[in-house]
This record gives structure tokens, sequence and C-alpha cells, in this order.
């Protein structure tokens, strides 16, 4: 793939994902919270990361793997479609086993159950849909991953915008409708998904095969681990605090690390969407030996614009944004918000050098990364958030993902040999100089609404971004031309 097809393909996966997440995130996510309260909504929240943290068990890795050898080897495609949908159903039973051991063993009982399994089986229709657009962008359908990348958070929004703010129902807002609406969506867009999968691959029926199942788990394990060990350090924080603080207090405060922790979330899904394109397209460069460091350097330029000007931004407008989404809790969510925030930079990162590594097979190297991070995320926790409460979780989360990241970067540039005067140093410099005065001075001056501040202050960092040449002006003509 050419760079101006990499630009083009990110371009329109963005478009897409900031026309529907944005209002999920902001008006969904939000306006049930604010109906069901910090409490419901923190419950719902810890319970939420639990299933995530062990949902591996779902993949074992076999998406990533999946993307990555399907990429190099499309010819592959029926051979594995046909019996990892058989694997993933059996690996499905796994995981509510342990899911149920383990949250009995926690202490979860009554609805805590409940939700519990509605939510683990969300997270089985969640991974399953994440496998099936495994193949799609594998075989560089990247359009079409976008869309499907969209599609069920747009169900979402309808179901969910229906009994939030219709007449439909007499009854208060109930946090389990919320995930019911949840299962709904994601059965629709999995069915659509696996529509385009099996017309793709010509698949005729489902094979039982014990030695490739065999293969791919034995294949597959680094990249699972990899997986588990990231989503403990990254999910487990608002466990911690549902599990550490006493009665009332944790579900509390795990609402107020919730509803800091969404807008971090929904930024990091944006820098996400980076890997969803970075991953295939640096494996088949690498098999075929192909300069990354073009595709680097674009990518890094790119997230360091993204994550550097949402971390200054929101930052100097933290209490304006936080008052204007939540109706409860606000002084609290602020200050989680601001030590949470700035974790998108070395997370946006990680997406670059991570996925690099990833894409070249170095997994033991970013296993060994990922387990450094688990031991500081829990170190930082168990000291702080007794004392600190939600505040102590976001510290933790900031210093796991900065240490995580760093990490990974040198390993990337000693390992692939990137040489560091390709990346933009002094334009990275420049531009970070330049943003941060002009938004604290932007507070004082600007008396217009938030949302405008923010667009106003969203334009002036992307003017300094072509200012500076962080972005070069030759990849926006590249845009209108493709």
């Amino acid at each position: 793939m050419k760079q101006k097809d990499f630009v083009f393909n990110i371009c329109f996966l963005l478009f897409l994902n900031l026309l529907i997440k944005p209002f999920w995130i902001l008006g969904i996510e939000v306006g049930v919270q604010n109906q069901v309260g910090a409490e419901a909504y923190g419950m719902y929240f810890a319970v939420f990361n639990f299933t995530f943290m062990f949902n591996i068990l779902l993949d074992m890795g076999t998406t990533n793997f999946n993307n990555r050898n399907i990429a190099r080897n499309s010819q592959l495609l029926d051979k594995h479609l046909s019996s990892i949908i058989i694997l993933r159903f059996m690996l499905a039973v796994f995981y509510m086993i342990v899911i149920f051991a383990v949250g009995l063993l926690i202490g979860y009982r009554g609805f805590m159950l409940k939700l519990l399994f509605w939510t683990s089986v969300n997270q089985f229709l969640s991974t399953f849909l994440l496998y099936l657009r495994s193949n799609i962008s594998a075989l560089l359908m990247f359009k079409t991953d976008s869309v499907l990348s969209v599609l069920d958070r747009l169900i979402m929004i309808i179901l969910c915008g229906i009994l939030l703010w219709s007449d439909i129902t007499e009854e208060p807002f109930r946090i389990e409708w919320f995930v019911y609406s949840q299962t709904i969506a994601y059965l629709l867009a999995v069915g659509v998904a696996l529509g385009i999968v099996v017309y793709k691959s010509r698949i005729r029926r489902l094979n039982w095969n014990r030695p490739f199942f065999l293969m791919i788990l034995k294949r597959s394990l680094p990249f699972a681990t990899l997986t588990m060990l990231m989503a403990c350090y990254y999910r487990i924080d608002s466990v911690m605090i549902e599990r550490l603080l006493p009665g009332d207090i944790a579900a509390t405060q795990a609402g107020i690390y919730a509803s800091a922790f969404r807008l971090l979330d929904a930024l990091v899904m944006i820098a996400y969407l980076f890997s969803v394109i970075l991953l295939p397209l640096f494996s088949k460069m690498l098999k075929e030996k192909e300069d990354v460091t073009p595709i680097v350097s674009t990518s890094f330029s790119l997230l360091f614009l993204f994550s550097v000007s949402a971390t200054v931004i929101l930052t100097c407008y933290k209490e304006p944004v936080i008052s204007s989404l939540y109706d409860a809790h606000i002084t609290e969510s602020v200050g989680v918000f601001a030590l949470l925030i700035p974790g998108i930079i070395p997370i946006s990162l990680m997406y670059v050098f991570g996925t690099l590594l990833t894409a070249n097979g170095n997994m033991k190297k970013l296993n060994i990364s990922a387990l450094i991070g688990i031991a500081v995320n829990i170190l930082i926790n168990i000291i702080l958030i007794p004392r600190l409460q939600a505040r102590g979780a976001a510290i933790a989360s900031l210093s796991t993902q900065s240490v995580v990241s760093l990490l990974q970067f040198i390993i990337a540039m000693k390992v692939l040999h990137v040489p560091l005067r390709t990346l933009p140093w002094l334009s990275c410099l420049l531009f970070t100089a330049l943003l941060i005065p002009t938004a604290v001075v932007s507070t004082h001056v600007l008396h217009c609404h938030v949302v405008y501040s923010l667009l106003i202050m969203t334009g002036v960092a992307i003017a300094y971004g072509f200012a500076t040449r962080l972005v070069r002006i030759g990849n926006s003509k590249i845009l209108w031309r493709k």
C-alpha cells in the first residue's frame, strides 16, 4: 500500500468513527450515567472491566494472529475461518466458566451476577465481531471494515436513544436496559460481518480439526498473553476501586472514575483505529522487506498531533467539559480527569511502536514490557487507592502507560533499527511549545460555549500542525487528489 493510500484509509476510518462514536460516548453513555447515577453506573463499569480483563479467553490471540497471517497469506482464509469459528465457540464456554468462578470467588452476588452474565455475552459477541473484521482488514478491505467499525454503535445509539429520550416506557431507565441494547446491536452487527466474510471465503461448512486447533492456540499464545496483560493494566483500576474501598463509597468512586475514564477511552479508540490498519500493513511490508520508515513517521506525526492536542486542550478546559456532561460529582471527576487524560499520549505511541513490534513477531519483548506495566499498576493502586480513591487509580494508570510506552519505543528502535532522525522531533517540540500557551490564554479570551471553544482550539492545533510541518502540506493534498 502506498503512503497516500494509507493516509486516505486512516482518514475515512476516522471520519466514520468521529461521526458516530462521540455521540455514543458523550450522548448515550453520559446520558445513561446521568439517568441511573454514579453508583449504579459504577457497579456496571466495574463488572464490565472485570469481564473485559478476561476476554482474551474468548480470543486466545486468534484475532491478531489471523490478521497478521491472512494479510501475508490470503489464500488461507477458507481453511482458517472454517475451524476458528468452532474454536471460538469452545473458548466462549470456557470463558463463561472462568468468569463466573472468579466472580463468585471475589464476592459477586445477586444483581451483580445478572450483570456479569449479560456483560459476558456482550464480550463474546464483541470479540467475535472483531475476529470477523480481522479477516476483512487482512484482505485490505479497509473501507468495508471502517463501516463495520461503527455499525454496532450506530444500532446501540438508536436503541438506547429510544429508551432514554422517548415515551416508549413509563419506567425510569435501568442500567440493565443499557446492557440488553448492546446485546441486540452486537448480534445484528455480527450477522452482517459474518455474511461478508462467508461470501469472501466461499466457505462450505465448518471443520472440526483438532490438530489445527492446537496449532492455532500454540501459535496464538504469545498474542493472547500480550492481550491479557495489556487488558489487566488498562482495565483493572476500576475493579480495584470497587473491591478495595468499602461499601457505597466503592461503587460511587468507580462511577466517578468511569466519568473521567470515558473520555480517555473515547480518545484511545481513535488511536486504536490506526493499529487496525497498521498491523496488517506492517505485517505485509515486513514480509516483503519493504521500508516501513515512511509509514512509521507518518503515523507517529498524526498520532502526536492528535494526542498532544487532546491532552493540552482538554486539560485546559477540564472544568467546563466535565460540568457540561455530568450532573453530579463534578469536582471529583475533574480531578480524576486531569490525571487520566494525559495518558492518551503514551497510549497513542504504543499503537505505533507496539503494533510494529507485533507485526514483526517480537512477542516475548512485548510481553515482558506488559508484565512490568502490570507490576507498576497494581503496586501504585494498592498504595494510592485507599488514600486517594479514584485519583489514586488515575495516577496508577498514567504511570503505567508511560512506562510501557517508553519500553516499547526503546525496543522498537533497537530491534527494527528505525532511525531516530526520521521522526519529526523538532516539529513536535515547536508544536507543543506553541499549543500550550495558546490553549492557556484561550481559556481567558474565549467566552463562548465550551463546544465552540474546543472546536476553535482544535482548528488552531491543526493549523499549528501544518505550520510546524508536523503534518506535511503534501499529505493534505494527497487526500484531495485521491
